[in-house]
């Protein structure tokens, strides 16, 4: 496993934390989770992504349905990216940004962590 890139958004108080790991097998991916669970005890949210030859998989995690895992998705699949993970953590800043807000928000932080421009 390694960490390709990291990047840090801010959107309406909320912190965004992209990491883009390149990644071999399943055991790396707990792993990167596990680890980044521990260091960021009080974010609020940490969803992702990835996709190792056909294993794909996306999380939420406690996100509405379809605003976190589902845009990072998007973005691996249509750039064609393989074993990979896509990781963003959430600190929630106090203002709600709604479904679409939410979609935008892990759709640019994944587009800057994997520096990839998508129009």
């Amino acid at each position: 496993m390694k960490l390709l890139n990291k990047i840090t958004l801010e959107i309406k108080k909320s912190k965004f934390i992209a990491f883009y790991y390149e990644v071999n097998d399943l055991d790396q991916i707990l792993t990167i989770l596990n680890d980044l669970k521990k260091e960021h005890k009080k974010a609020r949210h940490l969803p992702y992504a990835y996709k190792i030859n056909n294993y794909i998989k996306k999380s939420d995690d406690k996100e509405p349905s379809g605003t976190a895992g589902l845009p990072i998705l998007n973005i691996i699949e249509k750039n064609n990216l393989n074993n990979v993970l896509i990781v963003i953590i959430r600190y929630f800043g106090g203002i709600k940004l709604g479904a679409g807000g939410l979609i935008r928000a892990y759709s640019n932080a994944t587009r800057e962590v994997v520096k990839i421009d998508i129009l």
